[in-house]
């Protein structure tokens, strides 16, 4: 069974996105974010996949829609999130990248959270979910300032067992 984890950057008011994009600008994020997922595969709702550039190099796109019909070039679709977590049973590690809805759905399954905490309360529409100090560990923090002066952390979280 794989490691299931979770990775997002988020507001301080778990704002994680508006009109179906990042409300930063935080290209350091971005690093992480391929630096951690490169060579993983990604399961996301059809809306964070719309989201993207394009296809990322170097990673399976595996896309959760309700409608049998979708596809897009270079997506696995699935119809729910235990299938697509099913399709990559024999990998070490799978990431979950959004959006907001996949990401409640996937609380429970998840082992880890790599979350890049951004101090800035931005408006949004979609969200991280809540989740409790008792049920997750902080096992890493690294404290940065982006080049434009945004204060924001790469955290880490395990859940407790």
């Amino acid at each position: 069974m794989s490691e299931v984890a979770i990775i997002s950057a988020v507001g301080v008011n778990r704002v994680i996105g508006i009109d179906n994009r990042l409300p930063w600008r935080l290209p350091e994020d971005l690093q992480y974010f391929k630096q951690l997922t490169m060579g993983s595969p990604m399961l996301m709702g059809r809306k964070t996949f719309e989201s993207l550039p394009g296809l990322l190099p170097g990673r399976r796109h595996l896309v959760i829609s309700r409608n049998p019909a979708w596809s897009a070039p270079g997506a696995e679709v699935f119809p729910s999130l235990a299938a697509a977590i099913g399709a990559c049973a024999e990998l070490p590690r799978v990431f979950v990248i959004g959006g907001g809805e996949i990401y409640r759905q996937a609380m429970d399954l998840v082992d880890t959270l790599y979350l890049t905490e951004v101090a800035l309360s931005p408006d949004g529409d979609a969200y991280f979910p809540e989740f409790s100090p008792a049920q997750w560990q902080e096992t890493a923090r690294e404290a940065h300032t982006s080049a434009k002066g945004i204060d924001y952390a790469f955290v880490t979280y395990r859940r407790r067992r």
